[in-house]
């Protein structure tokens, strides 16, 4: 449901640092228009037409979040970055009548009122709940349909770059048989201590030790044009 402002604090933190940052609306979330027809593979390919030629060379990170992180990973095949990074994403979902339920209620609860959402996230920031509450006006329900087929909602198998999954303490998608397929494929899998599904906004200084800490580990030496250049930019993508 959300879109690229609910990384502000993350994005300010990297500005602050001298590194380019480009956020993404994926099609039907925030200023990006509404699509016909949603899947994985629509999402990605907007993804890398949009992003691709504000690119010079390869980026260094790629990251999504729940849905953004299961279209990051098919970014990151085309865009091969120097290291992915997946936050409690979209990698795997409830099987038979229970994950049908979970997805028809999804697509038809009401939109959250204040109080719901702050009784849902007592650890959220108030900026957050209302950035929350703009993001839903704009978010189109019909997005949902885009995962209705639970057979792309895997995890990269065996990536071709260093790749790092942060997951909640209690996670809405990843159970512990999948992280450990996750860990057997050579993924990194983290937990980040009494988060849910939005890490970064339960936790952000936890979340950003954790990324900081993982990359420094892989000793990634920031291009040049990157590190001299502070760029905030949010995308839309079009039609």
């Amino acid at each position: 449901m959300s879109d690229s402002r609910a990384w502000h604090r993350v994005v300010a933190e990297l500005v602050a640092k001298d590194v380019r940052v480009i956020a993404v609306d994926l099609a039907g979330h925030g200023k990006s228009a509404r699509s016909a027809r949603y899947s994985p593979k629509a999402w990605a390919d907007d993804v890398v037409e949009t992003v691709e030629p504000l690119l010079t060379g390869a980026p260094d990170v790629v990251m999504g979040h729940s849905l953004g992180g299961l279209v990051a990973s098919l970014v990151a095949d085309r865009l091969a970055p120097r290291a992915a990074i997946y936050i409690d994403p979209a990698f795997s979902f409830p099987k038979g009548p229970y994950g049908w339920l979970m997805k028809l209620a999804f697509a038809l609860m009401p939109r959250p009122k204040r109080s719901a959402l702050v009784r849902m996230n007592p650890k959220w920031h108030a900026d957050d709940v209302d950035i929350e509450l703009a993001t839903l006006r704009d978010w189109d329900k019909r997005t949902i349909l885009g995962l209705a087929d639970s057979r792309a909602l895997v995890p990269p198998s065996q990536p071709a770059m260093p790749s790092l999954v942060v997951l909640a303490e209690k996670s809405l998608l990843i159970t512990k048989k999948v992280a450990a397929q996750m860990r057997a494929d050579g993924l990194t899998v983290a937990t980040v201590p009494g988060t849910g599904h939005t890490v970064f906004r339960d936790d952000h200084a936890g979340f950003m030790e954790t990324i900081r800490t993982w990359v420094a580990s892989l000793a990634l030496q920031p291009e040049p044009a990157l590190a001299t250049v502070p760029i905030r930019a949010t995308v839309p993508i079009r039609d």
